[in-house]
């Protein structure tokens, strides 16, 4: 059985990742793809109550280097009891945030030490990274038009970020995509949740020409 693809969706808050990873769920499984979806921090239940304490800002005070260990902590848990397991299953993973996110919040937002996370980042993921990074990318001011739209969010802080803020995260994901252009692709964010679907699924088969031909 051939080994299930590893695709990660980042960007920054508001930017519709969530509902991209649905609905490329959708697709996969209507070409008869086994798909997976998961999130990141979280997806098992000692990450989602990491998740729960670095959104509500717990551990900030403590750096956002000890914030990226302990990331990593439920990384390592995410990864070897739902992400491995499955992919050697043969099922499609999509997972909305990863690696990226670790280099962009604790590293180019919060200051922490980018070469340590970058190889905190290597000695967890080891040799197996995403097989395709999808950033969703929209300007700061339509995704916080979004955010306000919608109450009740668990970005937690960084939703709360200035204009300025979200701008920052936004060209730091771009930077890491444009400087990893084989695994990573950039997909305009802006338009209806359709139209913005079509940009993925097009990027996605393009990226696995073999497999989905």
């Amino acid at each position: 059985m051939a080994p299930g693809r590893f695709i990660v969706f980042e960007g920054g808050e508001g930017t519709g990742k969530s509902t991209q990873v649905g609905r490329l769920a959708d697709t996969l499984s209507k070409a008869g793809i086994a798909t997976l979806t998961t999130r990141e921090p979280g997806g098992t239940p000692f990450a989602e109550t990491i998740r729960a304490k670095l959104l509500a800002g717990d551990h900030a005070a403590s750096g956002p280097d000890a914030e990226a260990i302990l990331i990593s902590a439920g990384r390592i848990d995410h990864l070897d009891a739902v992400i491995r397991p499955a992919l050697t299953k043969g099922t499609w993973v999509l997972c909305d945030r990863f690696t990226d996110s670790t280099l962009v919040y604790q590293g180019r937002v919060s200051g922490g030490d980018r070469a340590f996370l970058s190889a905190l980042n290597a000695r967890v993921v080891g040799e197996a990274p995403p097989d395709l990074t999808i950033v969703i990318d929209l300007p700061a001011k339509e995704a916080i038009a979004r955010l306000a739209a919608r109450p009740g969010a668990d970005g937690g802080r960084w939703d709360e970020s200035s204009e300025a803020g979200h701008a920052a995260i936004r060209e730091a994901f771009l930077d890491l995509a444009k400087a990893d252009p084989a695994r990573h692709v950039i997909v305009d964010g802006a338009g209806d949740i359709d139209a913005v679907a079509d940009r993925v699924w097009s990027a996605v088969q393009v990226h696995f020409l073999a497999e989905l031909a």
